[in-house]
């Protein structure tokens, strides 16, 4: 991507199938904020809900939406999540299970992948602008997270400085992390074996027109 070697059928794989994942976000965040106590954090972590549901369909989630149709998909195509790979399904409903079994610790630890999110995202719209022009209106979902990722990295590190006291504590926040990046990583390597090499995406999956 970063390259401009993705086809269009390829960035729209990639759009319909991180979907999935973008329409879980408000959910893990709601699971995380009703697992809180404290009137303060779930004061601050609820905007995270607003930020991506938006107060009308100004969020991220229909930023998100906008990004796809940019490349030519259906708006009912993407947000049936009908053809989803089911790597991608399982990992982003792993993800909801992390949050909901683990502990709170585990919970918040899980989304400092948002303390890297600013230079990758910065780095991303620069070669989705020079490389994918056509995209450019729907570009609104990484312009606003250039803000918004950092203010909720902040956020969440400073609770889990505070909150991971033990050596315990801290080593559990960061399996929590690592495994959070594993499913990351789970979704991108689906996409790369189903859509570039040796590109066989499976039955009733998401499959490009284009080359």
């Amino acid at each position: 991507m970063h390259e401009g070697r993705l086809t269009p059928g390829q960035l729209q794989a990639w759009a319909l199938n991180r979907y999935y994942y973008q329409s879980r976000v408000p959910m893990k965040d709601a699971i995380i904020l009703s697992r809180s106590e404290d009137p303060g954090f779930r004061r601050a972590w609820r905007k995270r809900i607003v930020d991506h549901d938006g107060q009308a369909n100004d969020g991220g989630l229909e930023c998100w939406i906008q990004l796809a149709e940019a490349t030519g998909l259906p708006r009912k195509r993407v947000t049936s999540c009908a053809e989803i790979l089911p790597a991608v399904r399982y990992a982003v409903d792993a993800y909801l299970a992390l949050v909901e079994r683990g502990t709170l610790l585990e919970a918040v630890a899980s989304s400092l992948t948002e303390l890297f999110a600013s230079r990758l995202i910065a780095v991303r719209l620069d070669a989705l602008r020079r490389h994918y022009p056509w995209l450019q209106a729907g570009l609104g979902y990484f312009e606003a997270r250039l803000s918004q990722a950092p203010e909720d990295a902040r956020f969440a590190f400073e609770w889990v400085c505070e909150h991971a006291r033990t050596r315990e504590d801290q080593e559990l926040a960061a399996r929590a992390l690592i495994r959070k990046c594993d499913i990351l990583w789970t979704q991108l390597e689906a996409l790369y074996f189903a859509y570039v090499e040796p590109g066989w995406p499976p039955p009733g999956a998401f499959r490009p027109e284009s080359p």
